[in-house]
């Protein structure tokens, strides 16, 4: 709580990473409900402009390096819950 979290995210592609490589991050509270996309990544990182985690998730990630990766500012316990990376990598899915 209050230190910045790191939210890793790796992978790896049979295909050459282009500018459409895709990269979504979505949440489900631990409480349950539906998944919410708290950011995106194609060519430049797009954090949500809305929800929970406004102006609180920056990308740390460096695809050429098959990293994903996002930081989350001032976590609170609320925050708790399932956080998934997906990245696709046309046409490797």
């Amino acid at each position: 709580v209050g230190e910045q979290v790191l939210l890793k995210c790796s992978f790896k592609s049979s295909s050459p990473i282009t500018e459409n490589l895709l990269v979504d991050w979505t949440y489900r509270p631990l409480t349950g409900g539906p998944m919410e996309r708290i950011f995106h990544y194609q060519s430049m990182p797009y954090p949500t402009a809305a929800g929970k985690f406004k102006d609180r998730i920056s990308w740390v990630g460096n695809v050429a390096r098959g990293d994903a990766s996002i930081a989350l500012q001032s976590p609170v316990l609320s925050d708790n819950g399932t956080f998934i990376c997906s990245v696709k990598n046309p046409p490797d899915v």
